[in-house]
């Protein structure tokens, strides 16, 4: 057996060291949001900014630390048979849901299960090589599997492995989930707050010390500055860099950035719907146009401020999966007009929908500015966040904003965005060859056959570019002096264990 992880070496990990003895009574936390989430249901919620309330709301059965190790949270620990295939968890005894029914592994198979099964899951792909499950005790999960999966646990650390109680699933759990995590659901106002209250019996409860949390959705970054600065908000999550010289400047506030996973991109509609039918839908020389035409560096420069690292592939520089092969400087919009005017056209018309919040603004005015001199009329459809993720899903789109906040297992950067029947893959591109490479890579635990697998697989996506990545993301998250013990994380995720505010 390979052993994976032990519980008892790993214990007290994230805790802080800040005593509660040194905070107020304070028992509100306000932290205001870039945008609203979709639906609070890990299984069917397909936002990041969703993640974060998650965050505080549902448990997962592995975590993963600041320097994105996995480590345990409702699995205490877990082992890997030696041929790939099996998966086995033991869980912690005691924890509960916030209805108060005991998180045992027949609600985790149910859990899981779920994620595999719902018609419209988005945990689908992430839980793609899962072929039964079993539950031989209370404390114990079998996770079979179809084949190898070096991505699992990774994928358990985030949404398909968050636990809901199978008693509420049927009772609307989106809009009224009754999750495992520190603080349970107590109100949402639609593009307004989601109000959480501490949950008393959580299993770690000792360590969390605000009575309530609030969530804010406030979509222009400068406003959510300005909220911060004057004391209606604790924490904030993705400033604009235009803002970051205010929050520097300011003696009451702290900076905490960090170097993120993902990326920001977008899509073009491939497949998905009658719009589908655009000349960059139907022919890849119009994208590879499209691509060529954009200054990635000029993007950084102008709007991110030397922040927005340029990007030309799905994985971070950070993973190993990532080739600096795949990328390049600046543009070449002499060869975009041959390549359009190889393709039968002089212009072609693009209409790009987007998020509307600032950056997204001023990004998707530079890529309008610059697709003209190369031979690209575009039209720009900014809409409120919640609208985007939909048309996405229906394919009301011709070229949509596709970030993605990132993975710690390269898997999760790629497979459910490209693969014929990945859960996120809106443009409904499909290459059989780029399916058997992100499927064998998934399987191969040898990191150099893995990369070799996924250079193979980013070669054809860079020829039929389905995907037009954009910049890295980074997370730069911004907090009055006073909350003490909070902690970025790669990931972009708001963790709230240990985090206290002080009196003064």
């Amino acid at each position: 057996m390979r052993k994976l992880c032990l519980a008892v070496a790993l214990a007290g990990l994230f805790a802080t060291g800040v005593a509660v003895a040194q905070s107020t009574a304070q028992s509100t936390l306000r932290i205001g949001l870039q945008d609203d989430p979709d639906v609070l249901d890990p299984v069917r919620a397909r936002t990041f900014v969703g993640r974060i309330v998650f965050a505080s709301l549902c448990d997962k059965l592995v975590e993963i630390t600041p320097d994105l190790k996995i480590v345990p949270q409702l699995a205490e620990s877990w082992e890997t048979s030696a041929d790939g295939k099996t998966l086995t968890m033991k869980l912690r005894k005691g924890a509960v849901y916030h209805d108060g029914t005991p998180i045992d592994a027949a609600s985790v198979k149910a859990n899981l299960d779920r994620g595999r099964s719902l018609p419209d899951s988005n945990r689908k792909s992430e839980l793609a090589t899962v072929g039964s499950i079993d539950a031989p005790d209370a404390q114990t999960v079998v996770i079979h599997l179809t084949e190898p999966d070096a991505s699992l646990l990774s994928q358990l650390s985030d949404r398909a492995g968050m636990m809901m109680s199978p008693a509420a699933f049927d009772k609307d759990p989106g809009a009224k989930p009754v999750c495992s995590g520190p603080y349970r659901f107590k109100e949402r106002v639609q593009n307004d707050r989601i109000v959480l209250e501490k949950f008393p019996q959580y299993w770690d409860a000792a360590n969390y010390h605000f009575d309530r949390v609030i969530f804010t959705p406030i979509p222009d970054t400068t406003v959510r500055v300005n909220n911060l600065r004057a004391g209606d908000l604790d924490i904030i999550e993705r400033m604009a860099p235009s803002d970051v010289k205010a929050v520097k400047d300011d003696k009451n506030l702290v900076l905490a950035p960090v170097v993120g996973l993902g990326y920001q991109s977008f899509s073009i509609n491939l497949a998905n719907g009658a719009r589908a039918s655009q000349p960059a839908g139907k022919d890849k020389r119009v994208r590879q146009a499209l691509d060529l035409a954009i200054d990635r560096d000029a993007i950084n420069e102008v709007v991110g401020e030397g922040m927005f690292q340029p990007a030309f592939q799905g994985f971070p520089p950070a993973s190993f999966a990532y080739d600096k092969k795949f990328e390049r400087k600046g543009r070449d919009v002499k060869k975009a007009k041959e390549l359009l005017k190889a393709a039968g056209f002089d212009r072609v018309k693009l209409e790009i929908t987007f998020g509307n919040n600032t950056t997204n603004q001023q990004i998707y005015e530079l890529i309008q500015a610059m697709g003209a001199e190369a031979g690209f009329d575009i039209s720009l459809k900014p809409v409120e966040f919640a609208s985007l993720q939909s048309a996405l899903a229906r394919g009301d789109f011709e070229a949509g904003q596709s970030g993605w906040s990132g993975r710690v297992d390269p898997s999760g950067n790629i497979f459910q965005y490209v693969s014929t029947k990945g859960n996120l893959n809106d443009g409904r591109y499909s290459n059989a060859q780029v399916d058997k490479l992100l499927t064998e890579a998934r399987a191969e635990f040898d990191q150099a056959k893995r990369k070799a697998l996924y250079d193979q697989a980013q070669t054809i996506l860079r020829d039929e570019d389905p995907i037009i990545y954009l910049y890295y993301l980074p997370w730069t998250f911004a907090h009055k002096k006073k909350v003490q013990g909070f902690v970025a994380y790669p990931d972009g995720l708001i963790r709230l264990k240990g985090v206290t505010m002080a009196a003064k």
